[in-house]
């Protein structure tokens, strides 16, 4: 027997591909619909979003962004004037969405510090007065 390879991915892929470049909603939709019409389809979706990290995690935007839908954005105008500010654009853009991810990670990891850093000091204060109160007493 030979194999025959298929051009088109299959259908998981094409569905998986379709929700991706719709985003985390869609995914979400599609596990709650799952949930209402027949509940295994919803938990698989669920088990299936939580194991590819689709639902902590940006991946689902991510993937977009190397899509085939993406690449079609890049197809020339025939206006090579136009095509080169739209390429330095589009590359000024994904700078900025970049500086602006790493900022917002920055100011989580501040904020989680910062957090961190008030527990140990209530804490801290909760052994030095139940130390003094062994003391006294």
């Amino acid at each position: 027997m030979t194999s025959v390879t298929h051009s088109r991915p299959n259908w998981f892929a094409r569905a998986e591909m379709w929700l991706d470049e719709r985003g985390k909603g869609a995914w979400i939709a599609a596990m709650v619909l799952g949930f209402i019409f027949f509940w295994p389809v919803g938990l698989a979706l669920l088990a299936y979003m939580i194991w590819s990290k689709r639902m902590f995690s940006g991946s689902c935007a991510m993937r977009r962004h190397s899509s085939p839908a993406r690449a079609a954005g890049f197809k020339s105008s025939g206006n090579t004037a136009f095509d080169s500010y739209k390429a330095d654009m589009l590359k000024r853009l994904e700078d900025e969405q970049h500086a602006f991810e790493s900022f917002l990670e920055r100011l989580r990891e501040a904020k989680d510090k910062s957090e961190f850093d008030a527990f140990m000091d209530e804490r801290a204060e909760a052994a030095k007065a139940a130390s003094d109160d062994t003391k006294d007493g």
